[in-house]
């Protein structure tokens, strides 16, 4: 059968069924906030596994692609720059692309996120990726009823096949109440420095939140497959939602600490008589700090 005209699935294999057997945008309770001081604690000591996680990446030319998804303010971006806060920027890529150009859309629906997978001994964190098209492009419209059904045929296949390659996939889902995200958006339009965060088109997720409700419940259905399963995060608490996260992705990886090469400082040289040109030569920056010093 055509992908094209692939009928979409009414529902998936009774296995998925605890997805979509809740439905209400609200919690009965909610957890309890972590406090400050034992958060970062726990926070740091996972932060350290994740600096040995990326030291066996690199080390065993392993391939680790994790997938952040999840309702607007849902806490994927906070938790990204904890995960990435301590890495190697130059073997773990955020991967955060912006609306496809005319180029792209005149292309395979998935290549573009092809050409950001890691290559051997990277770690490659998608804010956001391939499942725009089942969330979002859905609800407003970006996509055609075709499109949508043929990214349900091919997206359990994708993942299959770069699984198949050797590649580590794993994907989650951040969930937050109707409530917690609402009181979000408030705190963020109130906060000059935050305010960038918001658009349109986040704004929607109040006004559509049972489609974006339903979008989320058919793409987990369809989509969580034994080769890549989709793990869900409640994120009421963003710092339970970060810790949580993080030992559950160190959980599902068997990487060992790999002993790092003994480094000791070399001795300066003594000075040759080489004469460095003056100060005046070059253009310093003000001191502001000394301002500030004045000041107090």
């Amino acid at each position: 059968m055509d992908a094209a005209s692939h009928p979409t699935p009414t529902f998936g294999p009774p296995r998925y069924a605890h997805f979509v057997a809740k439905k209400s945008s609200t919690r009965d309770t909610a957890p309890a906030r972590i406090p400050k001081k034992p958060y970062e604690k726990e926070l740091f000591r996972l932060q350290k596994e994740l600096v040995n996680l990326q030291e066996w990446v690199r080390t065993e030319g392993v391939r680790l692609v994790v997938v952040f998804e999840g309702r607007d303010a849902a806490g994927k971006g906070g938790t990204i720059k904890r995960v990435a806060q301590y890495l190697n920027p130059r073997m773990a890529r955020i991967v955060a692309l912006p609306a496809p150009t005319e180029r792209q859309r005149g292309q395979w629906y998935f290549q573009r996120y092809v050409e950001q997978l890691p290559t051997a001994g990277e770690i490659v964190l998608f804010d956001r990726s391939w499942y725009n098209r089942a969330g979002v492009e859905r609800v407003m419209g970006f996509c055609t009823d075709v499109e949508y059904r043929r990214f349900l045929h091919q997206c359990p296949i994708f993942e299959r096949l770069i699984v198949e390659d050797g590649v580590l996939l794993r994907k989650y889902w951040f969930s937050v109440s109707d409530a917690e995200q609402e009181r979000r958006f408030k705190a963020r339009l109130d906060d000059p420095m935050t305010q960038w965060k918001l658009s349109p088109m986040d704004l929607q997720s109040i006004t559509k939140w049972e489609e974006f409700s339903k979008a989320k419940d058919d793409m987990l259905v369809h989509t969580d497959i034994p080769e890549a399963p989709w793990y869900i995060v409640e994120s009421e608490d963003k710092r339970r939602a970060r810790i949580n996260m993080i030992a559950h992705l160190l959980s599902t990886i068997e990487y060992q600490e790999v002993a790092r090469p003994s480094l000791d400082l070399p001795k300066r040289p003594k000075p040759k008589g080489y004469k460095r040109p003056p100060r005046t030569q070059f253009s310093y920056v003000p001191d502001h700090a000394a301002k500030l010093l004045a000041a107090g």
